[in-house]
């Protein structure tokens, strides 16, 4: 398997090669040259094996470069019961006929973002050592990606991570998560601006070819495709519990900010499972509104609202061109003329380069309000206690689901991430999952630097 950029404009290259690069160095986004295809009959042997099985299946269509025995125990060291909880990894919580909860938070920093980035970091180390070099992985954060690229990193051999965040615009619990985490390799920076600030100081550090190459960076955000291959396994192992044959459809409601979860869901479909994705956005409908408009609007910084589910405070979604990409046929002709107009503009409209024609994905919003109202119903109904994330995928999905088809709704992050929320809705005090118990007493390692990429190239610098 080789991977092309979506702009067209970089040669072709080996997972390897990608896995330590981050964004294409004409400023697009990696992906497979075709999508591997699973018939039903390869799909029918998939039914029943264990997760770990099944990662190995999938991943090796798109790791081809690594020895399969060297990729089965990546593997098998990355998905075990002592790091995720449970042998299932990401286990079915059904709720009723027809409804369940895909947990992914079992894994060391409670929220989904640890599954892919686990396996992440192990494969770093691995392609690190055998090539006897070094990464300095510079990475943004608006909730979650932070302290799982820190969990997943830490301690590995020739990786240092940079992390972005905005000040203020996290949970106190993933502030604390991310912050005391005291690591020689791990460099927190908080950074007086918004969340869409601290991806431009990193696509402004990346685009310094010079700078890139003497500093060696890397990502792993969700532009790094190896966390996308990675989040593709859980739809097939979900998809293959809930039905007896591959005719069953099945729906999934995927909070989205940056659309890298459900990017994995629109690839799986590609691949061969017969699912309907369910696109779920907060206020800051960015995607809402271009699935139901065909029009995709940026929105300035100042114009992103601070809501209960920050994760997906998002102004542009940085894993929407691989979605494009494919929307107008891999031409990347037409992917160039679009983020020309949206880099001018801060917008286009996808009718005026492609026919309109189904996008094959439904979409809605959740306002604070309703995400309340539906921790609230969702407690009193099941008894079970979900986070302000989860809760927009609920509410939106129960109303976009087809009658008749079984929904999933993703998981996002454990409750107690976001106790606030939690306790104005339910009235309850989330207890401290085991391990964090003494969170907040612990001493922070951050360091404060103003809204500039030129700053922050600088702390890279001084710190390699």
């Amino acid at each position: 398997m080789r991977y092309i950029s979506t702009r067209g404009n970089s040669e072709s290259r080996e997972f390897k090669e990608i896995l330590l690069e981050g964004l294409a160095p004409d400023g697009g986004l990696y992906v497979p040259e075709q999508y591997p295809k699973f018939t039903d009959a390869e799909l029918d042997d998939l039914r029943g094996k264990t997760y770990q099985e099944t990662a190995l299946n999938i991943l090796r269509t798109f790791i081809t470069d690594i020895p399969e025995e060297d990729l089965r125990g990546i593997i098998a060291r990355t998905y075990t019961k002592e790091i995720f909880g449970t042998d299932a990894i990401t286990p079915l919580k059904h709720l009723e006929k027809g409804l369940s909860l895909l947990q992914l938070s079992n894994g060391p920093t409670l929220a989904f973002k640890d599954v892919p980035l686990q396996l992440l970091g192990n494969l770093m180390e691995y392609v690190l050592e055998e090539r006897g070099s070094e990464l300095n992985i510079l990475g943004a954060t608006s909730g979650d990606t932070g302290s799982a690229a820190a969990y997943a990193l830490k301690g590995k051999k020739n990786i240092r991570l940079f992390m972005l965040s905005p000040y203020g615009r996290m949970s106190r619990f993933q502030q604390r998560q991310m912050y005391t985490l005291n690591e020689p390799n791990i460099f927190n920076i908080v950074v007086n601006g918004t969340f869409d600030d601290c991806q431009t100081i990193v696509k402004e550090a990346n685009a310094d070819a010079e700078f890139k190459k003497k500093y060696k960076l890397g990502a792993v955000n969700s532009i790094n495709w190896a966390r996308i291959s990675a989040q593709i396994v859980y739809y097939f192992y979900s998809y293959l519990r809930l039905t007896k044959d591959n005719s069953k459809r099945v729906a999934y409601a995927v909070p989205s900010g940056n659309f890298g979860n459900a990017l994995s869901a629109h690839i799986a479909s590609k691949m061969g499972l017969n699912i309907e994705i369910i696109v779920c956005t907060n206020e800051n409908d960015v995607l809402d509104q271009f699935f139901k408009t065909g029009i995709y609007r940026v929105l300035k910084g100042n114009d992103v609202k601070i809501t209960s589910s920050p994760s997906m405070d998002i102004a542009s979604a940085s894993n929407f061109e691989r979605f494009i990409f494919d929307y107008v046929g891999r031409d990347s002709a037409k992917v160039r003329v679009l983020w020309k107009e949206l880099n001018q503009k801060r917008e286009f409209d996808i009718g005026r380069i492609e026919p309109r024609v189904p996008f094959g994905i439904t979409s809605g919003s959740a306002t604070d309000a309703e995400v309340l109202d539906t921790i609230r119903i969702v407690y009193k109904k099941y008894a079970v206690v979900i986070d302000p994330h989860t809760a927009v995928a609920m509410k939106v999905g129960l109303e976009k689901c087809e009658k008749g088809v079984p929904l999933v709704v993703i998981e996002t992050a454990q409750p107690a991430k976001f106790a606030d929320t939690i306790r104005e809705a339910l009235g309850i005090e989330v207890p401290a999952p085991k391990g964090y118990e003494n969170l907040a007493n612990l001493p922070e390692k951050t360091t404060r630097i103003e809204n500039d990429a030129e700053l922050v190239k600088k702390f890279i610098e001084e710190n390699t």
